[in-house]
């Protein structure tokens, strides 16, 4: 399919094919027929991206720190590469489109396929042929409404929002300072609400539009005396409600809104705009000021936005979903007339051009625009709907089909991590990468030199010349893929955690046994390897603290405290569906590290949350673990949310046979005994990605057993289970 993209890099708007995104659960895969360019928000975004770097860097300084701490971390070549990398890639636009529905995923009963509707969200309602959006996002387009004016909802939406800040009342009167898209959009709702509207904009031409879309007064900033008109308009009274819909560096918005207001009036703020309030007239007014926040209520809630989790009417009366039905319901009604401010229609592949008038104004002599509308296409034959697509064309001798890989996901830390290790693999093969984002697929392949891109796993799993898959997928993920895998008889390295449940970690075990059950010609024991992505063992620090203790006779106890930060309750790694929490998806890492260290098993775990218990419940985000192991040996986890944030992640002290090593989160390394210390350093954190990546695909070459032994992984991933299992009931639990 065909979806306008902006280049990191230089900035230059491409229409590219890309896989058509997929059908995921909660999601409505719609087929575009109309989006709408946002010219002020997304003329700022292209611009951003057409800065030189270093005008970037003087723009974002916490962007630039950010780096600093990679490379304090990981070191100036891994940081460059994953730079490039960013900056090689490209982003989507848009946010506002109108199509028909392809398809529904799982959940979803508010449409069906074949409805026309109207979509929202950045990285959701792009610029595309195809866009996958979550249902709530997604609002069915009454009879009557033609696409291109549905195509406005979001955009109506953020105007509504602004307009219910406001609450305006019959008969009011209020200003809208900024007459480009949004604030003609709230000129003619104001209007529909009975309100008195004043138009205030330093263009002639957009003041112009406002007066014919309904205003009662639209006045020039800088020609008019914008404050005595007012002042006579409204007799001396003032204006009841300002809603500033401008965007400019400049305070001067929200001190004409304060010099234009009556006594106890309100100001909101929809656009961007200076923020220095001038204390004399709000406060000698005593003026109540708001933000809009985007489309409604639910904007920015994960659990709302992604996971389709609506606010009941009763306590939310106006959602972001709802707004959007509203701005719709208003058009059906004739009461918004969009046509007086479309301006511009162009094709999905003039959308440079559609750009350039927006971001070149001398390349279209100072042409002047407002609704831009990109067209796809009327017809069911519009567009194509490849789940796949070809990046690369493959070249040189061809590797074994054991070494010929398959990428489940590729998030930021596959790209980060995994990928540059797996690349630089000799003889391998990197042949197809999916995730559910088309764009990112793309750009991941293009970046890591794959063959394909595609959206569908099943063309990862099903294809005999890919020999070994990586799954780096969400949690949730995890299960499905693996046991899809090794049905095919891959060779499957799964990023932790192995499975989220019990029942799917008996269902691995049951199909791993399957499958290493029969014995043939052409199969040995280790023809089929999975193994987790438990990578602290292999750092080299930890390969010291093994040699170390290899002739230790006593039982060890080991101390691994966690300053893992606070993670928000509502992120997806720590909803229990999806990402299992913090325990099953991340101190599986610590609990490997143990068992490495100890040779022994974990027989017995004890888990209590930081301040008080609540009963039945699993706050994972401050807990203290007491593991017994079967050799005898004491591991106590601390992980903890409630640090300081500059505090080194991971400290392990390790006692065993009158000897002690303390590891500083695997950079610094001390060994003590007999008196005598010895210290080793690196640079920067080696957590040992490198290493179990080249561990991994040695034993898939070469045909020998796993890094990491699947029981070793079974009793990790059980491990985990029975610590959420104890911090739930309050006693220790069995492994």
């Amino acid at each position: 399919m065909k979806q306008v993209t902006q280049q990191n890099k230089t900035g230059e708007i491409r229409v590219e094919n890309v896989p058509v995104p997929a059908v995921k659960e909660g999601h409505v895969l719609v087929r575009v027929r109309r989006s709408v360019i946002s010219a002020g928000t997304e003329r700022a975004s292209v611009e951003s991206r057409k800065m030189s770097l270093w005008q970037r860097a003087k723009r974002q300084p916490e962007l630039v720190a950010k780096v600093f701490e990679q490379v304090r971390q990981y070191g100036v070549l891994q940081t460059y590469r994953r730079v490039q990398a960013r900056l090689e890639a490209t982003t989507s636009l848009g946010y506002s489109v109108a199509g028909d529905v392809v398809a529904v995923g799982e959940g979803v009963s508010e449409c069906k396929a074949g409805d026309r509707v109207a979509c929202a969200g950045a990285g959701y309602a792009n610029h595309a042929e195809f866009v996958s959006v979550p249902k709530n996002l997604c609002v069915v387009i009454p009879r009557g409404v033609e696409y291109e004016s549905a195509a406005y909802a979001t955009l109506g939406a953020i105007a509504l929002q602004g307009i219910r800040q406001a609450n305006p009342a019959i008969g009011e009167t209020v200003a809208v300072i900024g007459l480009g898209l949004i604030g003609q959009l709230a000129v003619q709702m104001l209007k529909a609400n009975g309100c008195a509207v004043i138009g205030i904009d330093l263009d002639p031409w957009n003041v112009k539009i406002a007066k014919d879309s309904g205003a009662d007064l639209a006045l020039v900033r800088g020609v008019a005396d914008v404050k005595n008109i007012v002042n006579s308009f409204t007799k001396g009274v003032g204006v009841d409600a300002v809603v500033i819909t401008a965007a400019t560096k400049s305070n001067d918005p929200v001190q004409l809104a304060g010099g234009l207001c009556r006594e106890k009036g309100r100001v909101v703020l929809v656009g961007d705009v200076g923020l220095q309030l001038p204390r004399a007239p709000y406060y000698m007014k005593e003026l109540d000021f708001r933000l809009s926040r985007s489309y409604g209520p639910g904007r920015y809630d994960a659990a709302y936005e992604e996971r389709g989790q609506d606010y009941p009417v009763g306590y939310v009366r106006w959602t972001e979903n709802r707004n959007m039905q509203e701005f719709l319901r208003l058009v059906a009604q004739k009461k918004i007339d969009l046509a007086k401010i479309t301006t511009h229609r162009f094709d999905i592949e003039q959308a440079k051009s559609a750009y350039a008038l927006i971001s070149n104004p001398r390349a279209y002599k100072h042409e002047k625009y407002l609704g831009i509308i990109l067209h796809y296409g009327d017809t069911d034959g519009k567009g194509r709907a490849d789940t796949v697509i070809t990046v690369t064309e493959r070249s040189g001798k061809p590797s074994t089909a054991a070494l010929s890989v398959g990428f489940l996901g590729a998030g930021s830390f596959a790209q980060g991590m995994l990928l540059p290790h797996v690349r630089r693999f000799k003889d391998i093969s990197m042949t197809s990468v999916c995730t559910a984002n088309g764009l990112n697929a793309a750009n991941v392949a293009r970046s890591f030199g794959f063959q394909f891109a595609t959206t569908d796993a099943k063309e990862i799993l099903t294809r005999e010349n890919i020999g070994t898959v990586f799954i780096t997928a969400r949690h949730n993920l995890h299960a499905p893929f693996v046991l899809d895998a090794l049905k095919a008889g891959k060779n499957v390295f799964v990023e932790k955690p192995l499975c989220l449940t019990i029942g799917e970690l008996k269902d691995i075990q049951a199909a791993y046994a399957k499958l290493h059950s029969s014995k043939s010609a052409l199969r040995t024991p280790y023809s089929t390897l999975l193994m987790v992505g438990f990578n602290r063992r292999f750092s080299p620090h930890a390969e010291q603290v093994k040699k170390f203790f290899e002739d230790a006779v006593g039982p060890y106890a080991i101390q691994y405290r966690v300053s893992a930060g606070f993670v928000p309750a509502s992120h997806w790694t720590r909803e229990p569906v999806e990402g299992g929490g913090r325990i099953v998806g991340e101190v599986c890492h610590f609990v490997d590290f143990m068992q490495f260290v100890t040779g022994s098993k974990p027989v017995r775990v004890y888990a209590e949350p930081l301040g008080k218990r609540a009963a039945g419940a699993a706050d994972d985000d401050s807990v203290a673990i007491t593991i017994s192991f079967e050799d005898g040996s004491i591991g106590v986890i601390s992980y903890l949310a409630n640090g300081d944030a500059s505090v080194p992640k991971e400290f392990i002290e390790i006692t065993s046979t009158n000897r002690t090593a303390v590891l500083e989160n695997f950079q610094k390394l001390a060994l003590y005994q007999n008196g005598k210390k010895l210290e080793f350093k690196h640079s920067t954190i080696e957590k040992g990605h490198k290493e179990e990546i080249r561990q991994f695909l040695f034993a898939v070459r070469d045909g020998k057993p796993s890094p990491i032994p699947f029981e070793s992984a079974v009793i990790t991933t059980l491990t985990t289970f029975r610590i959420v299992e104890s911090l739930k009931s309050g006693r220790p639990i069995a492994v």
